[in-house]
């Protein structure tokens, strides 16, 4: 891991806890999630986001007030509100990614849940996902919930990412390790 990501992780795992522990003082616990999931979803819009918590050209004013407008238009809650201002003012936005990470894990982990990183092929079906999620939570032991993408170089199969534990069943892997042991014949 770079020094630059180690250290926005490490921030954000400080501002997560602080919102996370708060939120579950005051019972708040579904209203954090809600919040972390528009701001996630918000991230993942455009890069306009993304380019203003993490330029330096801007001030920490500019940063402040485009935040507080971004969360004031999002209707989020004002403990939520409070700590991107908090950021802003810290000139810590660039760690607002690593917070909402930090968040949904934390929030899912209260809720006896793990995401599970699915990369197929092709898009998956609703009984496929149901499969996968039902699998899962057997090998796993909590509810599975899935993050799924398509990467057509997959050529057919899965790439499944639970926590630090990654199985890919992927063709482009086996034709690899295929191709890696007739190297090693020839």
């Amino acid at each position: 891991m770079s020094e630059t990501a180690s250290i926005s992780t490490s921030i954000a795992q400080r501002y997560a806890a602080a919102l996370f522990e708060l939120s579950k003082d005051d019972k708040a616990l579904p209203v954090l999630e809600n919040d972390t999931n528009a701001m996630s979803d918000a991230l993942e819009a455009g890069p306009e986001l993304g380019a203003m918590i993490s330029s330096p050209v801007y001030s920490r004013g500019e940063q402040g007030a485009a935040i507080a407008a971004v969360a004031k238009k999002m209707e989020l809650s004002p403990l939520f509100t409070n700590t991107l201002g908090l950021m802003a003012d810290k000139r810590r936005l660039f760690a607002l990614p690593q917070l909402v990470a930090a968040l949904q894990a934390r929030i899912a982990d209260e809720k006896g849940e793990v995401t599970a990183e699915v990369t197929s092929a092709q898009p998956l079906t609703v009984n496929q996902k149901k499969a996968l999620a039902k699998t899962l939570k057997e090998q796993v032991g909590k509810d599975v919930i899935l993050n799924t993408t398509v990467d057509e170089s997959l050529i057919g199969g899965l790439v499944v990412k639970v926590g630090s534990k990654m199985i890919d069943s992927s063709i482009r892997s086996k034709l690899a390790n295929l191709q890696n042991v007739m190297k090693e014949v020839g």
